[in-house]
């Protein structure tokens, strides 16, 4: 009879925890916290995402959140600025000088409020999703300590940045 022992590759792995979910990422970026451990700051300035997390040490300067949150910014405010001047106007008998100054302040008050969170959203989004480089900070976590690592193709010129190889023969 032939015996059959099951080395350590047929064991199952255990689970591997890849960081939040997108949600829970998005809302910790919202948050000005870092998106992994929720703990660290994730601005140095107003809108200068840091190199690197405080509390955990995950590397953030892969972001590239560039122009979406303007872009959400604009959409949000642009739609409650002009919802509130649709209404005053058809409602109410306001001076123009008023308006004039009212609904430009509140514009500027608003889109400055929200710029800020919309980006660490977008930060944390891409951090979630696995985009540009945290692509290879959530791969790091999954895979075998005693194995090979997967190599990452980085390029910011149009390169592929999911981790798999162009034109190598190798899949």
């Amino acid at each position: 009879m032939i015996e059959i022992h099951a080395g350590p590759a047929a064991e199952p792995a255990a689970p591997v925890a890849l960081g939040p979910s997108w949600p829970m990422a998005m809302w910790r970026g919202f948050r000005n916290r870092c998106p992994h451990c929720g703990e660290g700051r994730l601005f140095h300035r107003f809108l200068k995402v840091r190199e690197a997390c405080e509390a955990c040490g995950v590397e953030l300067h892969h972001h590239r959140a560039d122009d979406l949150p303007p872009y959400i910014v604009i959409f949000v405010v642009g739609h409650v600025v002009g919802l509130g001047v649709l209404e005053t106007e058809m409602r109410l008998d306001v001076p123009l000088w008023f308006q004039m100054t009212f609904w430009p302040g509140l514009a500027l008050i608003g889109s400055l409020l929200l710029l800020q969170p919309t980006k660490g959203a977008v930060v944390g989004l891409q951090y979630a999703l696995g985009m540009h480089g945290f692509s290879a900070i959530r791969r790091a976590g999954a895979r075998p300590e005693d194995g090979p690592a997967q190599q990452e193709t980085e390029t910011r010129d149009g390169g592929r940045t999911d981790g798999r190889h162009i034109g190598s023969g190798r899949p």
